[in-house]
Parts: C-alpha cells; sequence; structure tokens
C-alpha cells in the first residue's frame, strides 16, 4: 500500500499536493529521496522557499516535531537550507507574467504626500 507524503510527521494535504507537483507522490519517495534532495525538487517545480517548511520536513522525516529544533541544530540546517535554495535553477514565470512584463504592465510605485 502506498501512502500518501502526508503521513509523515508535520506534513499535510497541502504538502501531498506541493510534492505531487514536484514528481513526489508518496511517503516513501519522500524518505528514499531523503529532505534535502526532495526540498530542492519541490523548489524546482515552483514552490517558494521557507526555512520553517523545510527544516518542519526534516524533523518529520526524524519522526520529531517541527518546533523541536533549536540552537545548533537549527543553525546548521538553515545553512544546508540557504545551500539548497542557492542551487536550486529559477523557475520560470507563469506566461501571464512574461506577457505582462513584455508589454510593460508593472506595478505602481506608492507615493507619499
Amino acid at each position: 500500500m502506498t501512502e500518501p507524503v502526508s503521513v509523515i510527521r508535520n506534513l499535510g494535504p497541502a504538502s501531498d499536493e506541493a510534492f505531487a507537483r514536484a514528481g513526489i507522490k508518496t511517503a516513501d519517495e519522500l524518505r528514499a529521496l531523503g529532505a534535502d534532495a526532495a526540498y530542492a525538487q519541490l523548489l524546482a517545480s515552483g514552490s517558494k522557499p521557507h526555512f520553517i517548511g523545510y527544516y518542519a520536513l526534516v524533523m518529520g522525516l526524524m519522526g520529531r516535531p517541527w518546533n523541536d529544533c533549536r540552537g545548533t541544530e537549527k543553525a546548521g540546517l538553515r545553512k544546508r537550507f540557504d545551500a539548497i535554495v542557492s542551487q536550486t535553477p529559477k523557475t520560470e514565470s507563469a506566461p501571464i507574467e512574461a506577457i505582462l512584463n513584455e508589454i510593460g504592465v508593472v506595478p505602481v510605485p506608492k507615493t507619499t504626500t
């Protein structure tokens, strides 16, 4: 029987959807990849980087609550997270964003009066 990603501690239904978009559909696939490779794949699929989400994943794969991460362990995970983010190729913008950029539609800056 294949179990969804959300059976892993700290992960829920939104994780099932996000990891499925990244091609990771089961808890076993996620465990086999490990936290760093799976998170890199998640970012490559277009998910935005989020440190708490990363260390919640790491803690969950260890069977620990997400808020169990502290001190030097958390600092070490921050270094790993930053390395993953810096090595992950940026995803292309959505097609509509490219079109809007091409025709010069940009947010209007707020003015102070």
